[in-house]
Order: C-alpha cells, then sequence, then structure tokens
C-alpha cells in the first residue's frame, strides 16, 4: 500500500492535479482504508504526503495492536478448550465410577480386569450403556462378555 501510495504522489505532483490527489486522499480515507482496517481509527489527512507519512508511522503500531489482540483471543479461546476438555474428561471419571460402584453393588467387588477395562472406556455414551448393562445383567459373565463387546 505505501509502495503504490508513494508511487501515486510521484505521479500526481504536477498543480493540476491538485483536484485528483484531494479525491485519492478522501477515497483513501473514508473507503479503502476502513475496509481494509475495520475497527481502526484513520487520523484525519489532507493531502496523500500526509497519508503516506500517517501510514508509515501507524502501521507498526496498528500490527502491534493486532498481535496483541489475536494472542489474547487465542488464549481466550484455549482457556474456554481447555475448560470445555476438563468438564467432559470429569464427566467421563464420573462414569466410570459410577459404573464401577453399580458393579460392586450388584454382584461385589468389581474384578481388576473389569475396573482396567472400565477405566479405558473414554465415551460418556458407552459408560451409561455399561451402566445400564450392569443393571440388566444377571451374572458377572454376562456382564463381562457386554463389556467386551461395547469397550
Amino acid at each position: 500500500m505505501q509502495r503504490v501510495l508513494g508511487r501515486l504522489i510521484d505521479w500526481l505532483r504536477a498543480p493540476e492535479d491538485d483536484s485528483l490527489r484531494r479525491a485519492f486522499t478522501v477515497w483513501l480515507r473514508r473507503v479503502l482504508l476502513p475496509a481494509r482496517l475495520p475497527g481502526v481509527e484513520i487520523p484525519e489527512v489532507h493531502d496523500l504526503v500526509e497519508m503516506h507519512t500517517m501510514l508509515a508511522e501507524r502501521v507498526v503500531e496498528w500490527t502491534q495492536r493486532w498481535k496483541e489482540e489475536g494472542l489474547q483471543q487465542g488464549l481466550q479461546q484455549g482457556l474456554q478448550q481447555g475448560l470445555q476438555q476438563g468438564l467432559q474428561q470429569g464427566q467421563v471419571q464420573e462414569a466410570r465410577a459410577m459404573v464401577l460402584e453399580a458393579v460392586a453393588a450388584h454382584f461385589g467387588e468389581a474384578p481388576h480386569d473389569i475396573a482396567a477395562t472400565v477405566q479405558r472406556v473414554e465415551d460418556r455414551e458407552t459408560l451409561h450403556a455399561l451402566l445400564r448393562q450392569v443393571i440388566t445383567c444377571p451374572t458377572l459373565e454376562a456382564f463381562r462378555a457386554v463389556l467386551c463387546t461395547q469397550a
């Protein structure tokens, strides 16, 4: 943008190009820059040379601000995703505990192989299905067979 603006200044040097320079200045300030730099306040400038100087000074400032905003947004998204994953992981842990408690209540203490298999299940829906199976299976061996097919 700066390079093009520099060439435009050189090209429109003649006094008879004064109105064209003003028109470009107004168009840049009111149309092009707001469309390309949404949310950025464009200072009042009166000619193309001022526009060129202003862009040279402000582009570093704007870039730094955008980087900081991007970093903030990235941090917020990361925290939100981490929170969601933590909640989901907590719900999975809770579902595992419920399945093992139901096994213990229905059949006595859960054997090591069943407890280890339940601990490896990562899907909450599968754990809920296993919880229903604990209640409906007549024997520990029947539940073990169901567990092997679902886990």
